[in-house]
């Protein structure tokens, strides 16, 4: 038997490994990579050879990291079925279109600029029907239920702990007359989240999967974090700017919409008005008002008092991007939460544009902010940042609030894995940047003697031997990548052509060549602009 790491090997994003053995294949989660150009590069190759021979999907949880490349692998022939939570399958409802809208923009831009420069067109990733397509094969299935999803196979989902509907996934697979379980940690959850459940104990693993996303870090508790972002929104209200809240749309938001509520409600913060400015937020609000089996006691026992935390008279929803514009154009003295979480997408990017250079403003990320976004140059200082082709100066005060954060850090990834019975598991570090998996790993192999390592992008172990190989991607990718470096030199070389032309053109008085070669000046100059960003 053996298992193949086709993401979320050495970083955050991409989750995505595969169980197979002469009679089986099956995958576990199928995550889109995010952040640095040659990771989202990652995305346009086809690392499954044959998605149409994978037997079943199980998915941990909706965030894109994880499901994003469901409906791609779909469009490529996998036919199978997806078991997943019920709460799942009701965020992938809205997420898988939500990401596929995006993919088709992006390619509609791409196209724009490719059919001036003469450069052939590119496809989305997925459309919206590819997506809607996709959903056709989720299977929800409880928490806690034993399902048979081969004749020599059983898994069963437990709570995560980490968002609505979110699962690690226990498999036991029948060989040479034993069983061993294998255990998919998926992204574990820290305790005493404002909603949902803790995460159920681990048990017991013979080879056990597990995040690293801040297995080098610590969090603040949550009594200090709140007590902070009291303050930092005191101290911003006071400024009379806009606070801008970048914020995942499932879960995070729903914590912020919660801790905003009780800060009101006891009067420790001022009445201001607070905007909800993402329609795949919107929605993911309302799928959590109606999963309330996913909450934790004290969630249940607020809703039955009649209050709503996730509601309160100063909570107003902007569905419509006009909306959006105007909310960031006209109103001050507000609270605007936005997505896309790191800032790499979606309406968050236009209300930096309109807020970074203003001294009055706020930001504050609660999120996790991957290698390569905007919103981890914000993060590391950067002093000015490019959106939309405009160099913006960064006046805004940035604030980073680690405690709202819906992954355990090391102590309570420790903690988690404590609970484990098998002091002879053999565990897999995944999930994690290259420097927190091997630290994480480390750790493991010092504190319990286990023994740990953080496989590579594309590694293939026999889980018998201990051997690995490597799938044809894992090591001959980078020639299939034109390196940045070159991309930036021809594109470089392109503009001072064009503007050799240019200025022929504007001696010779030619005005229709002018015209054209100004915009595709401006065309070029917008495509390095973009490529730099990514840096």
């Amino acid at each position: 038997m053996k298992i193949e790491f086709v993401g979320g090997a050495r970083t955050v994003t991409g989750s995505s490994y595969i169980i197979k053995d002469e009679d089986f294949t099956i995958m576990v989660d199928c995550g889109m990579f995010q952040g640095r150009q040659e990771l989202q590069q990652r995305n346009q190759l086809h690392l499954i050879y044959a998605p149409s021979k994978i037997d079943c999907m199980l998915l941990t949880h909706a965030h894109i990291d994880h499901s994003g490349l469901i409906p791609k692998l779909v469009k490529s022939g996998f036919f199978g079925n997806i078991y997943t939570t019920k709460a799942t399958v009701d965020l992938c409802n809205i997420m898988l279109p939500d990401s596929a809208h995006i993919q088709e923009l992006d390619a509609k831009q791409i196209n724009k600029r490719n059919k001036k420069l003469g450069r052939p067109e590119v496809e989305p990733l997925y459309t919206v029907d590819d997506a809607m397509k996709s959903l056709e094969n989720f299977v929800p299935v409880n928490y806690g239920e034993i399902i048979q999803i081969h004749p020599r196979v059983e898994v069963r989902f437990r709570d995560a702990g980490h968002i609505l509907g979110s699962a690690f996934i226990e498999m036991w697979v029948a060989e040479k007359g034993k069983k061993t379980k294998i255990v998919f940690s998926g992204d574990v959850g820290t305790r005493d989240q404002s909603i949902i459940k803790d995460p159920e104990p681990l048990d017991e693993a013979d080879i056990l999967l597990v995040e690293s996303t801040y297995g080098n870090r610590l969090h603040k508790n949550k009594t200090d974090t709140y007590e902070e972002f009291k303050k930092i929104l005191l101290e911003s209200i006071n400024k009379n700017g806009n606070i801008i809240i970048p914020a995942f749309a499932v879960e995070r938001t729903q914590e912020i919409i919660y801790t905003l509520n009780n800060l009101f409600k006891n009067k420790e913060i001022p009445m201001i008005p607070v905007y909800i400015d993402s329609p795949l937020a919107i929605s993911a609000t309302e799928i959590f008002r109606s999963n309330h089996q996913c909450f934790d006691e004290d969630m249940q026992k607020l809703l039955m008092s009649g209050d709503n935390p996730l509601d309160f008279p100063n909570l107003n929803f902007t569905k419509t991007a006009d909306e959006s514009k105007l909310l960031s154009q006209e109103k001050k003295g507000c609270i605007i939460i936005s997505a896309s979480g790191m800032c790499n997408a979606g309406r968050i990017k236009f209300h930096l544009q309109n807020n970074l250079y203003k001294s009055e403003s706020s930001i504050i990320f609660v999120g996790y902010q991957a290698e390569g976004t905007l919103g981890r140059r914000l993060v590391d200082g950067a002093k000015q940042v490019r959106i939309y082709g405009e160099d913006i100066a960064v006046n805004a005060t940035i604030h980073t609030l680690g405690g709202f954060s819906a992954h355990a850090d090391e102590n309570g990834l420790h903690n988690w894995i404590k609970t484990n019975k098998n002091p002879k598991t053999k565990i897999f570090v995944v999930h994690g940047e290259e420097q927190s998996a091997e630290h994480f790993a480390r750790h493991l192999i010092k504190e319990f003697g286990y023994s740990a390592y953080a496989p590579h992008w594309g590694e293939i172990i026999d889980l018998d031997t201990m051997h690995s190989e490597y799938a044809s991607y894992g090591q001959a990718v980078e020639d299939r990548f034109v390196p940045v470096d070159k991309q930036i030199e021809s594109l470089t070389s392109t503009i001072n052509i064009l503007m050799e032309k240019y200025s022929k053109a504007k001696k010779e008085n030619r005005l229709s060549s002018i015209k054209r070669l100004q915009d595709d000046i401006n065309d070029a100059k917008e495509m390095l602009s973009m490529i730099i960003d990514e840096l």
